[in-house]
């Protein structure tokens, strides 16, 4: 499988829509909140997939590496 860069570019910006954490960025939530969703159900559609992409790099310590490209990108 080949990584999908838009999808890691849009959630570089993309924000909590709902809940305790609307507003903020979801590679800035809580790992465990993230951990939650992918027990739980995450919400169907690109959110959902978002969620989990936020996991993946959370939890394999990628955090650093999409900072890094925030900043490049100038975001």
């Amino acid at each position: 499988m080949l990584p999908d860069h838009a999808l890691l570019i849009e959630l570089l910006d993309y924000r909590m829509p709902f809940g305790k954490y609307r507003g903020t960025q979801l590679l800035e939530l809580p790992e465990a909140y993230l951990a939650w969703f992918s027990r739980n159900g995450r919400p169907a559609g690109r959110l959902g997939v978002l969620l989990e992409t936020a996991l993946v790099v959370r939890s394999n310590g990628l955090l650093p590496l999409c900072m890094r490209l925030k900043q490049e990108l100038g975001r």
